[in-house]
């Protein structure tokens, strides 16, 4: 979808085109493409954010007091919409997007000077410790309980889900400090370090074959006192907070749409069956039209969002509409991927990765070894973040006031 630009914004896009033509390295492309799950493994993004960050662009959502651009709403949008177009591959959001916004809004001075340098650096892999057996959706019941005592913390329990934590050397998690009080006032936000005592990581393997999530144990762990964000009994406020990010702090329409290009494009060298291209099928045209309408509503939807913020107006409970329009058509993209290759597209690799000179032969195509695998892991897009459930309650209560 175009829209029209200023002059000024017009420029910035053509700069940021031609810096992703000239810098995005081919390799980290065809990684970010081999990839079937949302995070790119850090030797893939790690690279990508060393390019960025070496240009000055890494922190593109953060204010420039923070080390950041401070680039207008627009800007970082036109800014995500081209690193869609030209396949770049997701950046590294759970420290970069969802835990420094946290750290310069919440943190003190010493925190800011310590964590975010950290982020943009690459020195520090984050992961999010919020989910717990027993408590996904409902977070407010979460039980990992720390004690203060004296200059430190100590904390036990277990965190689940905790993406990428076999690569991270820190977490921001949410624990209980106080249980006298209602659940949501007893919460509250640590970082912790990994490498420290009684912390042990265990893997869980998707149904795709995706080494992705963990559950973490903390087991007596000592957290220094100066690393509890905001007040203790704030840390619900913050998730909140957070968690407005996740949902609705990126621009899903332009990777959406970039590929659904690849799939329209793919089509016409797909046979039907008949003689003919896959693209010129009747039911095939009219799926991705629905889909493509459907990108082009939610893209809408993000930029009126970005209107709003660029008036000083927070993102507020629209962004679950956008994530849970999003998480669906995510979802319904990947099932055309896997339709469009017939039986090679039924294929699951479980080797690891896709990518390099060690990957597995595939059947077909690499698109079509990787679309099995990417529509198994995308079923988690409808759960991550709030599920569509949760979204919709959201919705109905703050949205449409019923």
């Amino acid at each position: 979808m175009d829209i029209e630009l200023s002059p000024q914004d017009a420029a910035f896009r053509d700069e940021v085109r031609i810096f992703l033509r000239d810098h995005l390295p081919a390799d980290v492309k065809a990684g970010a493409a081999a990839t079937p799950s949302v995070f790119v493994e850090p030797e893939i993004g790690q690279v990508w954010n060393g390019v960025l960050n070496k240009k000055g662009w890494l922190g593109y959502q953060w204010p420039a007091e923070h080390g950041g651009t401070g680039w207008t709403p627009l800007q970082r949008y036109l800014f995500e919409k081209e690193c869609a177009a030209a396949g770049a591959p997701n950046l590294t959001v759970l420290g970069l997007k969802l835990l420094a916004p946290v750290i310069y809004n919440f943190g003190t001075e010493a925190q800011k000077a310590q964590v975010l340098p950290r982020i943009l650096s690459g020195e520090d892999y984050w992961c999010q410790g919020f989910s717990e057996p027993g408590a996904g959706s409902d977070l407010a019941s979460l039980k990992t309980r720390a004690v203060l005592e004296g200059d430190h913390y100590r904390v036990t329990g277990s965190k689940i889900w905790t993406t990428h934590a076999h690569h991270a050397n820190r977490m921001f998690t949410l624990v209980r400090t106080n249980t006298e009080v209602k659940k949501q006032a007893g919460i509250t936000f640590l970082l912790i370090d990994l490498d420290s005592p009684g912390v042990s990581v265990r893997p869980i393997l998707t149904n795709a074959g995706d080494h992705e999530v963990n559950q973490v144990f903390l087991e007596d762990v000592i957290v220094p006192a100066e690393n509890l964000v905001g007040g203790e009994g704030q840390g619900w406020t913050i998730a909140k907070f957070l968690l407005e990010n996740e949902r609705g702090g990126s621009c899903h329409a332009p990777k959406l749409g970039y590929d659904l290009d690849q799939i329209e494009t793919a089509a016409k060298l797909e046979s039907d069956g008949k003689g003919g291209a896959l693209s010129d099928q009747t039911d095939w045209r009219r799926r991705v039209a629905k889909a493509r309408l459907a990108v082009n509503a939610l893209e809408m939807i993000e930029l009126k969002i970005i209107s709003e913020i660029a008036k000083g107006r927070k993102p507020g409970p629209q962004t679950s509409l956008t994530k849970l329009l999003a998480s669906n058509l995510r979802q319904d993209i990947d099932l055309l991927a896997v339709d469009l290759y017939g039986p090679a597209g039924l294929q699951l690799e479980t080797a690891r990765p896709l990518y390099g000179d060690n990957a597995p032969q595939g059947l077909h195509s690499k698109e079509a070894q990787v679309a099995s695998a990417r529509y198994l892991n995308s079923r988690a897009w409808t759960i991550f973040g709030g599920t569509n459930e949760i979204q919709s309650t959201i919705i109905a209560k703050s949205v449409l006031g019923l």
